[in-house]
C-alpha cells in the first residue's frame, strides 16, 4: 500500500514523526508560511474557493484507491472534486452547529459544505453528540455516516510522560494545567477571570495552559489586567505536553464548546483527574471515574474550581485500564484494508 500525506500547511511539530515510508506534501509554498497570520487567513480560503478542486486534480493524479480528509477546512473542500473511482472519506471533530456561529457569512458557508460534504462516500464523526447536531443541519445528505473515536497510542503517551519534570510547576500550590488552542472556543479569557476570582478570595493554586493561537496577544495583555502573573502561565507549544499532565493535579478542558477530546484521551491514559465542561466532551469521560463536569457558565465553573481545589480529593481510586485497539480494526474495515 502507497500512503501519500497531503497537508495544506506544512511544518507541523509532528511531522517528523510519520513513518518513513509515507509521502509528504504541502501545497503553501514557504513564502505563504512567512507571511503575518492575518493575511494567511484572508488568502487561504480565497485560494481554496477559487483554485482549491483544480489543485486537487492536478496533485492527486495517480491511483488512489482512498482519499481522507482528516480535518474539517481547505482540505475538505480540495478533496471534494468528482472523482467516482476513488473512496472519499471525511473526517468531522467539532460540533458543527457551534462552528458555524450566525449571520449571513455563517448560512453562506452553511450552504457550501452541504454540497461538499454529499461528495464524500462516508462521514466519520469522533462522538456521536458531533453526528447528531451535523445530522440535525444537514437532514438531506445520504452520505455514510459512522463514529470512530481518535485512536492514541497509549504507550508512546506513557513513555513521553516520563521524560523529564516540569520545573514550572511545585508542590506548594494545586497545579491545573490544560493543553489547547488559543482560539475563542477554548474559553481561555473566560478561565482567566475566574482564576484571578479565585485567587482574590484566597483559593490558591497555579494554572498552565499548553499551546498557542491567535488570541495569545489579548490573552497576554488580559493575564496582566488581572495581575495573575506569578499564577496563570502560558507556556505555549510543548512537543512533549505529557510530563505536565503527568504532574498536574487536575487536567482541564473548559471550552464553551468541544468535539470528542483527543486531549482527555491523553489524560485518561495518564489516570489523571479531570475537570470538562458540559460539552461533547462530556462522551469522552463517560464511565471514566476520574472525571468532573461542570456547567458551562461562568459562575458555575467558579463555583466548581473553588469546590474542587478546597477540597483536592485525595481519595484513592481504581486505576482506569486504558484500551482502544478495537479502533484500529475500524479503521482498516473503513478503507478497506
Amino acid at each position: 500500500m502507497i500512503l501519500q500525506f497531503i497537508q495544506y500547511i506544512g511544518k507541523g511539530e509532528l511531522e517528523k514523526e510519520l513513518c518513513s515510508d509515507i509521502k509528504l506534501k504541502s501545497w503553501c509554498k514557504k513564502s505563504f508560511l512567512e507571511l503575518p497570520k492575518i493575511k494567511r487567513s484572508l488568502i487561504m480560503p480565497l485560494k481554496v474557493l477559487l483554485f482549491g478542486k483544480m489543485k486537487a486534480k492536478k496533485e492527486l493524479k495517480g491511483k488512489y484507491d482512498v482519499e481522507i480528509s482528516f480535518l474539517e477546512g481547505p482540505i475538505t473542500r480540495m478533496f471534494s472534486y468528482k472523482n467516482k473511482t476513488v473512496k472519499k472519506i471525511a473526517w468531522i471533530h467539532n460540533d458543527i452547529s457551534k462552528v458555524f456561529g450566525k449571520g449571513l457569512k455563517s448560512n453562506i458557508k452553511r450552504y457550501i459544505d452541504k454540497n461538499i460534504y454529499s461528495k464524500y462516500q462516508n462521514l466519520i464523526f469522533v462522538s456521536n453528540d458531533n453526528k447528531e447536531s451535523f445530522e440535525k443541519i444537514y437532514p438531506d445528505i445520504k452520505s455514510e455516516k459512522q463514529v470512530i473515536y481518535n485512536y492514541i497510542d497509549s504507550k508512546k503517551v506513557l513513555e513521553k510522560a516520563d521524560k523529564f519534570i516540569p520545573k514550572e510547576m511545585d508542590n506548594k500550590n494545586i497545579n491545573l494545567v490544560t493543553v489547547t488552542r488559543l482560539v475563542k472556543q477554548k474559553g481561555i479569557d473566560r478561565l482567566i477571570k475566574i482564576h484571578s476570582k479565585l485567587i482574590k478570595n484566597g483559593i490558591n493554586h497555579n494554572f498552565f495552559v499548553i499551546g498557542d493561537g491567535p488570541e495569545k496577544e489579548i490573552l497576554e495583555k488580559l493575564i496582566k489586567e488581572e495581575k495573575v502573573e506569578n499564577s496563570f502561565f502560558l507556556l505555549g507549544k510543548k512537543e512533549n505536553p505529557y510530563p505536565y499532565i503527568k504532574f498536574a493535579n487536575y487536567f482541564c478542558l473548559l471550552s464553551y464548546f468541544e468535539g470528542y477530546g483527543m486531549v482527555l484521551e491523553e489524560a485518561k491514559i495518564l489516570n489523571k483527574e479531570i475537570i470538562i465542561t458540559n460539552t461533547a466532551a462530556r462522551e469522552a469521560v463517560k464511565g471514566y471515574n476520574k472525571a468532573m463536569i461542570l456547567e458551562n457558565e461562568e459562575e458555575k465553573i467558579y463555583k466548581g474550581l473553588e469546590k474542587i481545589i478546597k477540597n483536592n480529593d485525595k481519595e484513592e481510586k481504581e486505576e482506569f485500564i486504558y484500551d482502544n485497539n478495537n479502533i484500529i480494526d475500524e479503521i482498516q474495515k473503513l478503507v478497506g484494508e
